[in-house]
């Protein structure tokens, strides 16, 4: 599996965020994309997860379901941990796994991410920490082969990056690819870089 992109160009509120970015991850690797603030690191994962619409170019997947977009292949890790509240740990990642077309197995997707024993703890108890492992623990409930991930590390310590970064070996190691907005390390060996300039007129990705 190949996910590609050619001469994407984003533009928001008006304004040109980045223009003619290119890059082309394969099945067993990662790729980071780093940046200045604004420069449109979430905007470039927010295309490939098919949720904002390029101003232009075009991304391609060889290799995935015809049948299927690229989104609907990927998962996207945003900002926001999208949670309910009144919710149980449990219920929040069944009703997830529901909604993504998982199984009746995904409260197993715990356990790798440390909240097993906090199944049946309404999601409103959770710190930021557990509940940025709780959205994670969605990636393992649905497989799916494209993980986009925003500033996955976020609210997390030391010993959930480290977690995180066997999660992500384990995702690679099957086949799975990474696309990574990040101003840090993932913790993972051989990880190739896109930078976006601060032009929006430049090239736009150093792969």
């Amino acid at each position: 599996m190949r996910l590609s992109a050619f001469d994407l160009a984003c533009r928001r509120g008006g304004r040109d965020v980045f223009g003619g970015v290119n890059f082309a991850v394969a099945s067993g690797e990662a790729l980071t994309v780093s940046g200045r603030n604004g420069a449109g690191k979430s905007s470039l994962l927010r295309m490939v997860a098919g949720l904002l619409r390029a101003a232009a170019g075009r991304i391609v997947l060889d290799g995935g379901d015809p049948e299927l977009s690229v989104g609907e292949q990927a998962h996207y890790l945003g900002h926001q941990d999208a949670l309910k509240p009144s919710l149980t740990v449990a219920e929040n990642l069944r009703f997830w796994s529901d909604f993504l077309g998982g199984s009746d197995a995904s409260t197993e997707a715990l356990a790798p991410v440390g909240l097993a024993m906090l199944a049946d703890l309404p999601a409103a108890y959770l710190s930021a920490g557990q509940r940025r492992r709780l959205s994670i623990a969605r990636l393992l409930a649905v497989k799916r082969p494209i993980w986009l991930l925003d500033e996955p590390t976020s609210t997390l310590d030391a010993a959930a990056q480290v977690r995180l970064a066997d999660l992500m070996r384990t995702h690679l190691a099957g086949g799975g690819l990474i696309l990574a907005a990040t101003h840090g390390a993932l913790g993972l060996d051989g990880v190739r870089e896109l930078r976006l300039d601060s032009a929006p007129s430049a090239s736009g990705a150093r792969p």
